[in-house]
This record gives structure tokens, sequence and C-alpha cells, in this order.
């Protein structure tokens, strides 16, 4: 499977997902490209460490979102990206992009979804005062973080935790669990119905 990636800044999810691949861990998914909307950002210079092909489009350049979709679309045809991923890639996207990728378009967040969506979902959950907070990979929609569920870890808040241990401690959790998960859906075990998703051993 073709794999595309879009990032806004430094990268340590994207280096998770190209670590995995140098290691054979992705397969039978493959990164194509990664493309960035912000010039310099750590995540251009991770993918240009791997020789991943890549490209930079400033969504500043275009008068609305839809024309930036269009454009971003057109970039990541000319790979025949069938899946795309979001690395911590800071824009929301429209739904006739979204629609564009046969296996559809996955993001990783930093909180249990449904719970904390948006930006500072760390410290939405350490101010809320949760026990457990964690990270989700799952489907994007036209929402805000709502899309639908393919896995979570969970991650116990301590109790001399600080928003910056917890919000490490996440980290960890996330690099292990997205280049799983993709792997997952590279492989065909994933399949969504809806708003259900469904894992199997295939």
């Amino acid at each position: 499977m073709k794999i595309g990636v879009l990032a806004s800044g430094g990268g340590t999810n994207l280096q998770a997902l190209l670590d995995a691949q140098i290691s054979g861990a992705l397969a039978p998914g493959q990164i194509v490209v990664v493309g960035v909307n912000v010039e310099g950002c750590g995540a251009l210079d991770r993918a240009q460490k791997a020789e991943v092909p890549t490209f930079c489009l400033s969504h500043k350049g275009f008068a609305d979102r839809s024309a930036f979709d269009a454009a971003l679309a057109a970039e990541l045809g000319r790979f025949d990206v069938q899946c795309l991923v979001l690395a911590g890639f800071m824009r929301i996207l429209t739904p006739g992009f979204l629609e564009s990728f046969d296996h559809g378009v996955i993001n990783i967040h930093p909180a249990l979804l449904p719970a904390f969506p948006g930006i500072h979902a760390q410290k939405q959950a350490f101010d809320y005062g949760v026990k457990f907070a964690g990270c989700t990979v799952h489907y994007v929609d036209g929402g805000v973080d709502s899309g639908p569920i393919i896995a979570q870890a969970v991650v116990p808040v301590l109790p001399d935790d600080t928003e910056e241990s917890l919000q490490q401690r996440i980290l960890g959790q996330e690099h292990k669990l997205f280049p799983a998960t993709v792997q997952q859906v590279a492989a065909g075990r994933v399949s969504r119905v809806g708003r259900k998703v469904f894992l199997n051993s295939k």
C-alpha cells in the first residue's frame, strides 16, 4: 500500500513511521512521499534524511481551504497515494479532500478520544485531573478529531506528573501505536463500515 504522510512540525511521529519502514515493520505499507506546509520544519528534514520524496506546499498562498486542498490532492496524486497519514499536520481538511484516498486518512491524537479533542489535549487532560490519559489513532472525518477510532493506548497519570512529563509519556506511546496501527491498515486488517471499525486476523 502506498502511504503519504503530511506534517507541519518537528516530525517525531513521522520519524517513528520512517524507523518502522526502515526495519520492515511497516510492510506491506510503504511511505512514498512526505508533504509539509511549513518551510524548514523538522519533519521535512527527517524525510529528506530518510531519502523519501518530499514536497512543501504552504497554505498561505491559497484563497481558501478548498483551493489548498485541491493543490494538496494533486501533489499526493502524483505518487498514487492510497492511504494518507497525518503526523502532526495542523490543518483541517475538507470533506472532498478526505474522499480522495481509497484507504482513508488516518491521524493520531494525544488523548483518549472522544475526550479532549482539539489542540493542547495533554494540557486539557492534566488540568481536568483525569487518572488516565493516552493517545488515539483514528480515521479523519469533517470534524475535529471526531472520526472513527481504530486503536488507543492508555497512559496512567502519576501522582508526581507534570504536564510536561505526562506529555512525554503519551508521546512515547504514540511512537509505538502509530506505526503498528498504520501497518495493520496497510495489511488489510482494519476495515470500516460507516463509523464502525473492525479488526480482523487476515
